[in-house]
């Protein structure tokens, strides 16, 4: 019994219209309810709006536009611009009258807000009681705190058209431009829930936009900022990514490479679930390495994605096939997705809602992250780029697939060669690639200093790259400081009989 009365007094949720916005919102917003919309010009609040109440319009609720800021014909052309339509939205223009700009229209005895407040509030009066709307959006309150003249009046109002509205199982959205010189709190404290749209001016690229609820009463939602664009058909949200909600039971496999020597390197190949940091000097192979792990899993029908920063689609695709891994007929037949990924204009939220859809919509096997310096150029603040790095990382170990990083050292040759980025400790395995000095010429090495799923070889063997694709020769036994880039020949060491004999 306890739980049916619950249940009846529990608001149902009314969706937005954004589906990511839903998300962060744990559902939607809840039936007959104030909430208020707050941002600056530009941060995408008409469009909510309109989205908003297009999504009443689409289930049959009559929906009501009550504008002070906007025209009619405004908003139709923010509605254009999206491809949509306002039908079944009813607006409600409460602009002031042209001839409110007539000098002889001017009040001398009443303060001009005790009329213009007291005729604004009986208009938007008279049409909630016509319509009868579930659904109302306010824009906006900083025309009514002007025409309030005064704080208190202003909190008055407010409390007033919340009231007003509560009896008529209305679900009103108000929105605030935040144009006053001092933010305040009062339409926060009233209000059921608030949403904040934040814009930021990045010194180049696009502009970073990103949402945050501060308060959303009786509910749990997600916390934090979330990235958001506005695009032809509405604002679309990236919810932060949250590992701990993605925890599917998964049995461990191992996938090769397709390669005898770098499979033994790798003590049989890498695991399912389990990350994988390629680091080296610039040019040592780390991205043909990368492209050759994708060529391998998606040759087995297996879905593989690549995105990188560093280079373009076509370039890779060439230099890839010129060292005999050809990409191509993975990407023709849809097992292989290469995406070029431009820092200045994509958010690091965007970034890990484009991963997670290649994971959870098209079952990606493999992801590769091509590079980290470009992934660290991508974040507006780079103490953050770990942590959110560690959350990506756990979110597709759980769901059993395998992660390869692509990290470039700074200079070519030296033992004080540094990353950007150190990702070392969240890789389960690290493959590290460098350049040394032998007979006047300069030669490559790979060795696997790290791998948390098992065993591996220890030993540091040369690497080429040629038409015939990765070739990986014996272990250089005979040399010491190979890793320095300097080696030095050392000598052959006696039979293991003979240092028993000796002894």
């Amino acid at each position: 019994m306890k739980n049916e009365q619950t249940a009846a007094t529990t608001p149902a949720l009314l969706s937005t219209g954004a589906q990511g916005l839903d998300d962060v919102l744990a559902g939607g917003l809840a039936a007959s309810r104030l909430y208020l919309l707050e941002g600056v010009p530009g941060a995408g609040k008409t469009t909510v709006a309109l989205q908003f109440l297009r999504e009443g319009a689409r289930q049959g609720e009559p929906v009501l536009y009550l504008t002070l800021s906007e025209t009619i014909e405004e908003l139709h052309a923010v509605a254009a611009s999206h491809g949509w339509t306002l039908d079944g939205v009813q607006i409600r223009e409460l602009l002031p009258p042209v001839t409110s700009l007539d000098p002889d229209e001017q009040h001398t005895l009443f303060h001009p807000s005790e009329l213009e407040l007291s005729e604004t509030t009986l208009k938007i009066l008279e049409d909630v009681e016509r319509v009868e709307p579930l659904r109302v959006v306010f824009d906006s309150l900083s025309e009514l705190r002007l025409l309030a003249g005064n704080s208190l009046r202003y909190r008055r109002q407010i409390l007033a058209l919340k009231q007003f509205f509560a009896g008529r199982q209305c679900t009103v959205l108000l929105l605030d431009d935040m144009t006053a010189v001092e933010h305040d709190l009062q339409v926060q404290s009233i209000a059921h829930g608030v949403i904040r749209l934040e814009q930021h001016n990045v010194d180049y690229g696009i502009t970073r936009r990103r949402l945050i609820v501060t308060k959303y009463r009786g509910r749990a939602y997600r916390d934090g900022y979330h990235d958001y664009r506005i695009r032809r058909g509405g604002l679309q949200v990236f919810p932060r990514l949250i590992a701990s909600e993605h925890t599917p039971p998964l049995a461990p496999t191992q996938i090769t490479s397709d390669s005898a020597a770098l499979d033994a390197l790798l003590g049989g190949g890498l695991e399912s679930g389990t990350s994988t940091l390629i680091v080296g000097a610039p040019g040592t192979g780390k991205s043909t390495l990368a492209a050759h792990f994708a060529a391998a899993v998606s040759k087995r029908g297996a879905h593989a994605a690549m995105f990188i920063f560093d280079e373009a689609v076509a370039t890779l695709r060439t230099r890839c096939k010129g060292m005999g891994i050809d990409l191509g007929p993975a990407i023709d037949a849809g097992h292989l997705t290469v995406r070029q990924v431009d820092p200045a204009e994509l958010s690091p939220g965007e970034l890990v809602h484009a991963i997670r859809e290649r994971v959870m919509e098209h079952q990606a096997k493999l992801v590769v992250i091509d590079s980290l310096n470009g992934y660290l150029n991508a974040m507006p603040d780079e103490r953050f780029l770990v942590i959110q790095l560690h959350e990506l990382l756990t979110f597709l170990g759980q769901q059993g697939v395998i992660t390869i990083l692509v990290g470039a050292h700074s200079g070519l040759i030296g033992t004080h060669m540094q990353a950007p980025v150190d990702a070392s400790y969240l890789a389960d395995s690290v493959v590290l690639l460098r350049y040394y000095e032998l007979y006047g010429e300069v030669r490559q090495a790979i060795s696997v200093v790290k791998k948390r799923a098992g065993g591996h070889e220890r030993t540091i063997r040369r690497l080429q790259f040629s038409a015939q694709g990765i070739d990986i020769g014996e272990p250089l036994r005979d040399y010491r400081g190979v890793l320095s880039g300097t080696p030095e020949p050392v000598k052959p060491q006696p039979p293991q009989e003979e240092l028993a004999g000796e002894a």
